[in-house]
C-alpha cells in the first residue's frame, strides 16, 4: 500500500472539509435557512485564504495550520444547522477557534514587523469580538425591522459575555503558544 505524503493527505482532508461546507450550504438551501446559506458561503471562502496569503506574502502554511483553519470554518458552518441552538458549548468552541485564528493573524503580522505580538493579539481579538457582537445585534435588529429571517442571532447578554470570554481564551492560547506554533510566518532574523 502506497503511503501519502503529509501535504497530500492534508490537501485531501482540506478538500473534504470544503465538500462538507458545500453540503451545509445544500442543507441550508433545502431548509430555507439564510443563516446557514450565508455562513456556508463565507466559511467556504475563508478556506481559500491560506492559499491566497501564501501567494501574496511569500509564506508557507504548515499542513496542520491549513486544516486548523478549515476545521474552524466547518465548525461554524455546521453550527448554523442547529448545534448553536441546541448546545451552548458549540458556540464556546467556535469562538475560541475563530479568536485563535484572528489572534494568529495579528501575531504573524506583528512578528513580521519585528514587534511584540502579545498586546496586539489581545487588542485585535478583543476589539474584533466586540465589533462582531455589535454586528450580531445590528443585523438581528435590521432583519426584524424589515421582516427578514436574521442570519445572526444574539441570544442574550449572558451569551454575549460568554462569547467575549471565549474569544479571550483563543487570544490567550495564541499569546502562550504563538511563538512556537506560528514561527513559519515570521522572517528569519540574524
Amino acid at each position: 500500500m502506497k503511503r501519502l505524503a503529509p501535504v497530500a493527505t492534508a490537501r485531501t482532508v482540506e478538500r473534504a472539509i470544503r465538500a462538507a461546507i458545500v453540503a451545509v450550504f445544500g442543507v441550508g438551501v433545502r431548509q430555507r435557512d439564510p443563516g446557514a446559506v450565508v455562513n456556508a458561503v463565507l466559511t467556504l471562502g475563508v478556506t481559500y485564504l491560506p492559499g491566497l496569503v501564501e501567494r501574496r506574502y511569500s509564506v508557507k502554511f504548515r499542513p496542520w495550520q491549513r486544516l486548523y483553519a478549515g476545521v474552524a470554518m466547518l465548525a461554524h458552518a455546521v453550527g448554523m444547522l442547529g448545534p448553536y441552538d441546541a448546545q451552548g458549548r458549540w458556540d464556546n468552541v467556535t469562538h475560541t477557534l475563530s479568536a485563535s485564528l484572528l489572534g494568529g493573524v495579528a501575531h504573524a503580522a506583528a512578528r513580521r514587523r519585528g514587534r511584540d505580538p502579545r498586546p496586539r493579539v489581545l487588542a485585535v481579538v478583543v476589539c474584533g469580538g466586540v465589533v462582531w457582537e455589535l454586528l450580531e445585534y445590528a443585523i438581528h435588529a435590521v432583519s426584524r425591522r424589515f421582516g427578514f429571517e436574521p442570519i445572526l442571532v444574539p441570544y442574550s447578554a449572558r451569551d454575549t459575555v460568554s462569547d467575549l470570554l471565549f474569544n479571550l481564551v483563543g487570544a490567550l492560547l495564541v499569546v502562550a503558544f504563538g511563538d512556537r506554533l506560528l514561527r513559519n510566518f515570521a522572517p528569519e532574523r540574524d
